[in-house]
């Protein structure tokens, strides 16, 4: 068995990558913390958790019961991921970190976008992103992952085929993602409690948020990003606009996208618009594309579950490449149907 360990498995991707790796058929969860829960079992804060887990206490980090581990995941804040991977590197497997601390291959972008200094380049150089549909072979055998945002996961998905098949122009594409709350975090906060987001939709991040720079490294054009918020737990509906650099058809997008991603296990592309319903509780992504002949655009549209393929789903995914098992291994392709 994979021996695997979670830091930072109090939060929300925290008790995802829990559910997932219980039906891992060759991951084993031995040590998981969370230090604002150290001592509460598991299941107590999550009684979902209760049969797969039912005496998995929540530990303080030790950097010494990590050590030997074949797969850390780290659940945290990007500093403190930033200062632990250093840490662990060498000592463990493969690092899979969920936050932000490794994924933006420029250092200089950390203190417009993030508001920190980044001081260790090499990591960063080192460091594979963990979308295995546009990365896969570099994930092999790999020491640290850094897993997408899911905005970025949503989007990416959806440009890359355009843009590195030359179908659309690498400026001014718009992209508009819908994602549901959870994305905010366990955290208390004003903008996530039930009052606040029941029957609203609001943007956020207008024209500074986070997720831009990397979705742009990772489609290699220039984006306009708009988040929103929608009172539901999880999922991302993203669509994107952008002008084409030829004639075409929808049915002829559909179809060069669907040869792009082709033989791809978690990627739907079809005619048919996608819902962030048909993909709850999955690591799929599903896809359509249209052309508009009367203005000229492109339009790509992605449905993601946020905490799933957009988080711990695609963590878990990211880890299977790296170690050299088999890709599909504890991830569903059939969601939660009502």
């Amino acid at each position: 068995m994979v021996s695997v360990g979670i830091i930072g498995a109090s939060g929300y991707t925290g008790v995802e990558l829990l559910r997932i790796l219980a039906l891992h058929p060759q991951m084993d969860v031995v040590y998981a913390t969370g230090d604002t829960q150290a001592g509460i079992r598991a299941a107590e804060l999550y009684p979902s958790l209760a049969i797969a887990y039912p005496s998995l206490v929540f530990d303080a980090f030790d950097l010494e019961r990590a050590a030997g581990l074949d797969v850390v995941f780290l659940g945290l804040p990007h500093e403190a991921s930033m200062a632990l991977a250093p840490q662990l590197l060498g000592r463990v497997g493969v690092i899979v970190d969920l936050s932000a601390a490794y994924r933006l291959k420029d250092s200089s972008l950390y203190p417009t976008w993030y508001g920190f200094e980044h001081d260790q380049p090499a990591l960063l150089a080192e460091a594979v992103f963990g979308l295995p549909e546009l990365f896969r072979e570099q994930l092999k055998g790999a020491r640290l992952v850094a897993t997408p945002g899911c905005h970025v996961t949503a989007a990416s998905l959806a440009l890359t085929p355009l843009v590195q098949l030359g179908l659309v122009q690498t400026r001014g594409i718009v992209v508009n993602s819908i994602t549901g709350v959870s994305g905010a975090g366990r955290a208390l906060k004003h903008s996530s409690l039930f009052c606040s987001v029941d029957e609203d939709v609001n943007a956020y991040g207008l024209l500074d948020h986070r997720h831009t720079p990397e979705i742009e490294q990772v489609v290699g054009a220039q984006v306009l990003f708009t988040p929103h918020i929608a009172p539901m737990n999880r999922g991302i509906l993203a669509t994107c606009a952008a002008r084409p650099t030829a004639t075409s058809t929808s049915a002829e997008l559909i179809e060069a996208v669907r040869d792009f991603y082709a033989g791809e296990p978690f990627i739907c592309v079809s005619a048919q618009p996608p819902s962030t319903k048909a993909v709850l509780g999955t690591n799929s992504a599903h896809l359509t594309f249209r052309f508009d002949e009367r203005t000229n655009t492109i339009l790509a549209i992605s449905a993601i579950d946020n905490l799933a393929k957009g988080a711990s789903g695609g963590a878990v995914q990211a880890a299977n490449v790296a170690i050299g098992i088999d890709e599909t291994m504890g991830l569903a392709t059939v969601g939660l149907y009502p």
